[in-house]
C-alpha cells in the first residue's frame, strides 16, 4: 500500500506559534514562543516533513515572520514546505536559496497563475498550489476575500504546469477539530491529475487513516496542528497509521 506524509503544521503570528479558528487572525489561540524548538519535538517524533505559514505574511503579502522561519530551518532536519505571502520570484528565490523544500501559494495562484507556473518550471516539485475553500469556492488574501472560483476550476488551471501538488483546505473546519473532509479532499483528487495534501479539521488517528486509504487515489498528505497541540493526536502514531494502512 501507498503511504501518505504526514505534514506537523507550525502557524507563525508575530513570532509566536498559533492555531486560528477557521482562518480568523481574532480568533488565534497561541501554543509556544519557540518555532525552532517546536520544530525540533516535531523531528523528533519522527517528522521528515513540516508545514510552516507566516500568517501575518498572508494578509501583508509579504515576510513577516522570516526569523521565526529561518530558526525553524536551523532546527528542523527535513523538509521544510513553507507558505505564507510568496508572491514574487525574489521571496521565492530567497527562501530556496535558505533551505525550503516546497513553497505554497494560494493568493498569487488566483490572481498571477503565470507566475506561478514560472515558478513551477524554475523549481520543478518545488510548487504547491493552495485550493483553500469555502463553501466549494477558492478564498484568498490570507482566506480574508472570497472568490467566484469553483475549487475543481482552480486546481485544473495547474495540471499542467509543474507544481508538485495542491493543497486543499476546507476552511469552515480549520483550527476545529471537526474532522477532515474526507469526502471533499479525495473527490478533488479524483477530479484533478495532481497529487492533493489535505488540511483543516483534522481531530484524531481515523482521519489519518481514512485519507491514507485513498493514497492510490492522488492523496499525498495531510496537514495537522490544533490535534497535535491539544493531545489528541499523537505524531508517532500518526506517521506510523499513515504508512501501514
Amino acid at each position: 500500500m501507498e503511504a501518505i506524509i504526514v505534514f506537523p503544521a507550525i502557524d507563525l503570528k508575530a513570532g509566536q506559534v498559533v492555531r486560528l479558528a477557521e482562518g480568523d487572525m481574532a480568533r488565534a489561540t497561541v501554543y509556544g514562543d519557540d518555532p525552532a524548538a517546536q520544530a525540533l519535538i516535531f523531528a523528533e517524533a519522527g517528522a521528515q516533513h513540516l508545514h510552516v505559514v507566516d500568517l501575518d505574511g498572508s494578509f501583508a503579502g509579504g515576510a513577516r515572520n522570516r526569523e521565526a522561519v529561518e530558526g525553524i530551518l536551523r532546527a528542523f532536519p527535513g523538509h521544510v514546505q513553507l507558505g505564507g505571502g510568496i508572491r514574487n520570484r525574489i521571496a521565492v528565490d530567497g527562501w530556496f536559496d535558505l533551505g525550503v523544500s516546497r513553497i505554497v501559494m494560494g493568493t498569487a495562484a488566483l490572481k498571477d497563475p503565470a507566475f506561478v507556473k514560472d515558478m513551477a518550471r524554475a523549481y520543478p516539485g518545488g510548487i504547491v498550489v493552495a485550493v483553500d475553500a469555502r463553501d466549494g469556492m477558492v478564498a484568498t488574501e490570507g482566506w480574508a476575500e472570497l472568490s467566484d472560483v469553483p475549487v475543481v476550476d482552480l486546481a485544473r488551471r495547474f495540471e499542467d504546469a509543474g507544481v508538485a501538488s495542491l493543497l486543499f483546505t476546507d476552511i469552515g473546519r480549520d483550527g476545529l477539530l471537526k474532522g477532515a473532509n474526507i469526502e471533499a479532499t479525495v473527490d478533488l483528487a479524483r477530479q484533478t491529475r495532481l497529487p492533493v495534501i489535505a488540511s483543516g479539521g483534522v481531530k484524531g488517528l481515523d482521519d489519518i487513516r481514512m485519507l491514507a486509504l485513498h493514497a492510490g487515489e492522488g492523496i499525498e498528505g495531510v496537514i495537522t496542528g490544533r490535534a497535535l497541540f491539544e493531545g489528541r493526536l499523537d505524531l508517532a502514531a500518526a506517521i506510523a497509521m499513515a504508512g501501514r494502512v
